[in-house]
């Protein structure tokens, strides 16, 4: 089987194989939980709302594809 790659947990930095972990991508429950309060807080978010232009963009990049550039925006 496949070793998973070594990665950042998001909230403290520490490296290691955290998605074979239950917390996974975090390194612990209290990583995880700072996480979570940061999102509740609005800390973190989301910058603009999902259209399914993403998620078509993102299953080209999973299938090996290079991203697509951005389109550039009209103004008329």
């Amino acid at each position: 089987m496949k070793k998973s790659p070594e990665v950042c947990c998001p909230a403290c930095k520490k490296k290691g194989d955290w998605f074979t972990g239950p917390y996974g991508p975090f390194c612990s429950r209290r990583c995880k939980l700072v996480d979570l309060g940061k999102w509740l807080k609005e800390e973190h978010a989301i910058s603009e709302p999902l259209r399914p232009e993403h998620f078509i963009e993102r299953a080209e990049t999973e299938s090996g594809e290079p991203p697509a550039p951005p389109k550039a925006e009209e103004n008329d």
